[in-house]
Formats: structure tokens, C-alpha cells, sequence
């Protein structure tokens, strides 16, 4: 009886690894606020409801009803990181460098420091690189920028032609110009996400398989069609192939549309706004960026 009541009253998704620090601190502070009160009244009284208001924080993350929604809310970046809580969301956006902070918990990992294929010099402003190679050019039927037919012709028998067979680690190691030798390379998947690994690294990491595939055609035709794709490095590629995967209008490797949508993304301490496409059928999603940085 006792331990189902102890069980009904956990919370994992607020405790364990999930615990948010600034939460627990002050969920602490206001049990012990709490109990001096009826310290006053009843000694026994106030050490009960202090044992009391910290094992119900142990067991459930917080005291306050609404902690994590308001913490979430109103704590400012500052604070989360004294605790340990960098509100930064690890999107999975191919061979952006935001995508080689670190694996997941179920990717394999290497003690070995090796030098890193994917470090840009610099930014690429993405707007003006695609304006400048013709990729884009300004809508028909709106006031917006949109794909160049001839362009997204070409990508679209890209991505048809490697739907139709199995994509080889090396061969999208080599057309997204990372360089390694062809036998280091392998594609593996961890829940949705499909990952480039070489020595057991993370060069990149994708939403799903559509959006792997499509990044090696779109890489396929920026061969030949940019002027100056041959000389960016793979962080500097995988920012212009992430972008591009905004101008999807087909669920890559089959048919059906592609929504654009906007989701709150929660972890332990914050939230964030995520802009997201996927395949209307599947649900297969295409692309993911924090809406700050969209």
C-alpha cells in the first residue's frame, strides 16, 4: 500500500537525470520558509513539514504546483546556466555545427580527440549565397523568394535517383566534402535521427532519412551548378543544405506534401519554439530549427 502511494507520486520526467536544479533550490528555500513558520507554533510540527515538503521534492521534482512551467517561463538563461542547464536545444540539422556538440545517449562515443572535420572559418549568409547562384529568385505569385525551377528539377531527380537505391556512408561523406577515407564512414540511426559517423564521431546528424537524402542530392547539384561550392567546408555546406531543406515542397523519396509548423520543444528547465516541416503522410520530419534562428 505504502509503496504504491510512493509510486504514484513519482514524477520521472521531473527527476532523475530530468531534475531541474533551479527548481529544486527553490522549491527547498520555500519548504524551509514554510516550515520556520510553523516552527513557531509546533517544533516537531515544523521539522515534520520540512521532512515532509523535501521528500515530496525528491519524489515529484518540485513542491509548488507549476514550478516547472513557471521556471521554465521566467528564469533567465543566466541562472539555468549556474545550474548546469544551457538552454540549448540539439537540433538535428545534417553537418551544421550545431549538430556535433556531442551524441546522444545512445550513440557510441570515442575518448580519442581528433581534429574536426566540420569547424566553418566562417559563417555563410544564406540568403545572399543562394541569391548569388541563381538558386533563388523572387516568387511569381508572392512577395517571397522561391527555388529556381531549372534548380529544383534537378534536385528532385537527385533525390528520386538515391531513393531508389541504398545511400553508401562514403559516398555522402564525400559529396557533403568530408574527408576521410571511404571505409571510416557509416550511417546509423538512433530513433528517427540518421547520423554520419566516422571513428566512431558524429560528423552529422538528420531528422530522419528524407532529410539526409535530401542534402546529398541537394549536394549533388550544387556540384555543378555553384560557383563556389568547392571551396566551403562541410560546417559552411551543411548551413546551405539545412536552409534548402526549407524550400521542400515533396516528401523526398515518395510522394505527398510537406508542412510547415511551429511546436514548443520542452526540456527539464526551458522551452523553445521550433519551426518544423514534415511529410503530411508520414509524418517524416524534413527539418527542425529554433524559431530565433529561422
Amino acid at each position: 500500500m505504502k509503496l504504491r502511494l510512493v509510486e504514484s507520486l513519482r514524477q520521472p520526467e521531473y527527476t532523475g537525470d530530468n531534475r531541474c536544479g533551479p527548481c529544486t533550490v527553490l522549491n527547498v528555500i520555500l519548504a524551509g520558509l514554510f516550515s520556520s513558520v510553523i516552527v513557531r507554533k509546533s517544533v516537531p510540527g515544523g521539522y515534520a513539514a520540512f521532512l515532509l515538503s523535501v521528500g515530496l521534492i525528491y519524489l515529484r521534482g518540485y513542491l509548488v504546483p507549476g514550478t516547472p512551467r513557471l521556471t521554465k517561463r521566467y528564469l533567465p538563461p543566466e541562472v539555468l546556466r549556474w545550474f548546469g542547464k544551457e538552454p540549448q536545444l540539439e537540433m538535428r540539422n545534417g553537418l551544421d555545427r550545431q549538430s556535433k556538440s556531442g551524441h546522444s545517449a545512445d550513440e557510441p562515443s570515442s575518448e580519442t580527440p581528433t581534429a574536426d572535420p566540420l569547424e566553418a572559418t566562417e559563417d555563410i549568409d544564406l540568403h545572399d549565397y543562394l541569391l548569388a547562384e541563381s538558386i533563388l529568385e523572387p516568387c511569381e505569385d508572392q512577395d517571397d523568394l522561391c527555388l529556381v525551377s531549372e534548380f529544383r528539377t534537378e534536385w528532385d531527380d537527385k533525390i528520386a535517383e538515391l531513393a531508389d537505391k541504398e545511400l553508401e556512408a562514403a559516398e555522402a561523406g564525400s559529396v557533403l566534402g568530408v574527408e576521410r577515407d571511404a571505409e571510416e564512414f557509416k550511417i546509423e540511426q538512433y530513433g528517427d535521427a540518421w547520423t554520419l559517423v566516422a571513428d566512431s564521431r558524429t560528423l552529422g546528424q538528420w531528422p530522419s532519412q528524407g532529410a539526409l537524402l535530401a542534402d546529398v542530392g541537394a549536394a549533388r547539384v550544387l556540384d555543378t551548378w555553384s560557383t563556389h561550392w568547392s571551396t566551403l567546408d562541410p560546417a559552411q555546406r551543411g548551413q546551405i543544405l539545412n536552409g534548402l531543406r526549407l524550400f521542400l515542397e515533396q516528401c523526398p523519396g515518395g510522394s505527398g506534401s510537406v508542412s510547415m509548423n511551429q511546436e514548443t520543444v520542452e526540456s527539464c528547465c526551458s522551452s523553445h519554439e521550433v519551426i518544423t516541416i514534415s511529410c503530411d503522410e508520414t509524418g517524416e520530419r524534413l527539418f527542425e530549427q529554433p524559431l530565433s534562428e529561422v
